[in-house]
């Protein structure tokens, strides 16, 4: 006798059972979510492909790229720039900000003080970070404040003459005003875009008085801020090349003098005209000394010990000391996390430069090879997606030239991958939220895209 086959479960209790997990799910959001949480986890363990060779090289060239990053960004890098974008928001009034960048501020002084400005720092597209939100949560508009996020990474004077030195004049030529127009003209979307949003901000902002942080002088918090970013600047002058200029030698060789004489400046400031305690600044001068005489082969002891420095005078500075170190805390928690596990993912993914992550590279040099629309779609969206320091784009696009790459997809992945990065893009998106950051992502990859496929119409990709 057969085995009688179970019939299937009636559409009627299918329908009672999904509509309970519904009720369920609506009664307890909070446990649906942790229980999904938990099987979306369970899965990727089940399923992980540990043992095979790409994906066990991925995951240590994603921990490479980590420390790398860890080692050589954090403490020279990020820390300044979190000093510095907490002092912006304790140091600069909110109606200066608003004056010259605010919603309603004329729209030429707004693009051109937000342009210049990001330009001069010559960061990456992560340090530029805390920098973007300090002054748009200070009352910097949308449009203004997204061309400073872009041309802080993107108009690079010396990436720029560098491009123009190994890649050819053509595409330095090309980057330098690619990327002036890309910080206007993006900049202008996302306000046009969100006008309306601009508009209630600038509504909001009329019969805004001055506040009591107007009554220092203009000079004092100007040269406050050019010794900051000094610091960061000459801690972070890359290695000199034998093409590049004897300016770029000598600075390099005097980078970390310059560094400590820019460190020496602010505390004489911060003591002779602002009256702070000159006591935990003496005491971190003496140890930053001792550091470069018994450790000249470590700078970055002396370094550290320098911002431990500040941070304990900050600590003791009662009031405006105490709100510029809960604003660089502030800004630590929001960007710090998220950078590091976007470079964990992003080292994962496409592995370091010159290595392999788990997107073999033969794809992509394949895959990036003449200027059709779709090469140049990929170059400006994999850039988009890498990790470049400054000026580490260069070399790298150098490569992929030598591999058969267009200069059409050149130019995007120039134009897309020094202003965009997967970490830079999870940081975006807690200041900004998700679609503000999607648009402005979009935006920078389909202008990227446009301006490959023009470019390579004019230039063979031989």
């Amino acid at each position: 006798m057969k085995t009688p086959i179970p019939s299937p479960m009636p559409v009627d209790a299918c329908e009672r059972t999904l509509s309970r997990l519904c009720t369920l799910a609506r009664k307890n959001p909070t446990e649906m979510k942790w229980l999904a949480g938990m099987l979306a986890l369970f899965l990727a363990a089940f399923f992980m492909p540990a043992g095979a060779a790409r994906f066990d090289n991925a995951v240590l060239e994603g921990l490479a790229l980590l420390k790398w990053y860890a080692r050589e960004h954090v403490i020279l890098c990020l820390v300044p720039a979190f000093f510095i974008a907490g002092a912006i928001a304790v140091f600069i009034s909110q109606s200066a900000v608003m004056k010259y960048l605010g919603p309603a501020a004329r729209k030429t002084s707004a693009y051109g003080v937000a342009s210049v400005s990001g330009s001069i720092l010559a960061v990456c597209s992560c340090t530029v970070l805390p920098l973007f939100g300090g002054i748009y949560r200070r009352g910097a508009g949308l449009g203004p404040a997204i061309a400073f996020l872009y041309s802080g990474p993107a108009i690079n004077v010396l990436a720029i003459v560098l491009t123009a030195r190994i890649l050819g004049m053509e595409l330095g030529v090309a980057r330098a005003i690619g990327a002036i127009v890309f910080a206007l003209v993006i900049g202008l979307i996302m306000h046009w875009i969100y006008r309306r949003e601009e508009l209630a901000r600038a509504t909001a902002s009329k019969g805004f008085t001055l506040d009591e942080q107007d009554s220092r002088p203009l000079g004092e918090t100007t040269t406050f801020f050019a010794l900051m970013i000094a610091v960061l600047v000459f801690a972070n002058w890359a290695p000199a090349r034998a093409e590049d200029s004897a300016v770029w030698h000598t600075i390099f060789a005097w980078k970390w003098p310059l560094t400590a004489l820019s460190g020496a400046g602010l505390a004489v400031l911060l003591i002779g005209r602002w009256q702070w305690d000159w006591r935990p600044l003496a005491v971190t001068g003496a140890v930053v000394t001792g550091l470069a005489i018994f450790a000249p082969q470590h700078p970055e002891l002396a370094f550290a010990a320098g911002l431990l420095g500040l941070t304990l005078a900050v600590t003791l500075r009662p009031d405006e000391g105490e709100e510029w170190l809960s604003q660089t805390w502030g800004f630590a928690k929001l960007i710090l996390p998220l950078l590091l596990a976007g470079v964990l993912l992003a080292g994962f993914l496409l592995g370091r430069p010159g290595h392999e992550g788990v997107i073999p590279s033969a794809w992509v040099s394949a895959l990036v090879g003449g200027n059709s629309l779709l090469a140049n779609l990929l170059a400006a969206f994999l850039g988009a997606l890498m990790y470049f320091a400054t000026l580490t784009e260069i070399p790298i696009v150098q490569g992929l030239l030598g591999a058969g790459m267009g200069k059409g997809p050149a130019l995007a992945l120039l134009l897309a991958g020094p202003a965009l990065s997967l970490p830079n893009m999870l940081v975006i998106r807690s200041i900004l939220g998700t679609q503000k950051t999607l648009v402005y992502c979009a935006l920078v990859v389909v202008m990227a895209t446009c301006s490959g496929v023009i470019f390579g119409v004019f230039y063979s990709y031989n």
